[in-house]
């Protein structure tokens, strides 16, 4: 993406800092958009795309990650927002805890629009485990999971370790691997 700024369109100041620190380039357009409430995050991303519409013209990018528990089938997905709002990640980590199988699945999905209005997906993922919160970095779920493969949660990282390794790390790079 060398001398070309893409607009991120994001309320969250945290995802914000962590794509500006895995490609250079990305500016921050603080909105809050109306989001579905919806299972399959490609919908989700596909109505952002066409709420930032209204207030944006132009090549920008809006991205949603979800947290997927095996336990659960798959919930909460794109609904984790909701579950932490109401429970906290402390509460979502003894849900959880309530069953044998802790597995998750972190995603990102990043939906691009260019110039011309042509719509681009980039996903990224990363699997893991559900633990009792640890740490102090990050925002989110970020230390109740703990990516497979590593002894500390994203919350016990620092921010440069998790985003060598985090599903918008992946997503990202391959964000600006079409851009080039």
């Amino acid at each position: 993406m060398q001398n070309r700024n893409i607009i991120f369109i994001t309320g969250n100041k945290g995802k914000l800092s962590e794509a500006q620190s895995i490609v250079p380039g990305i500016i921050g357009k603080e909105m809050d958009l109306n989001e579905i409430q919806e299972i399959d995050a490609e919908k989700i991303i596909e109505a952002k795309l066409k709420e930032a519409y209204k207030h944006h013209k132009g090549e920008y990018i809006v991205e949603d990650t979800s947290l997927y528990f095996e336990a659960l089938n798959g919930l909460p997905g794109p609904l984790i927002k909701w579950f932490l709002q109401a429970l906290g990640d402390k509460g979502v980590a003894e849900l959880v805890s309530k069953y044998e199988n802790r597995k998750a699945l972190a995603k990102t999905l990043i939906g691009y629009i260019s110039e011309n209005g042509v719509v681009e997906y980039f996903s990224g993922d990363i699997k893991g485990t559900i633990v009792q919160p640890l740490g102090d970095e990050g925002f989110g779920w970020d230390k109740i999971f703990m990516p497979d493969g590593y002894d500390k949660t994203f919350g016990q990282m620092s921010r440069e370790d998790k985003n060598k390794i985090s599903m918008r790390k992946i997503a990202f790079s391959k964000l600006a691997e079409y851009l080039k």
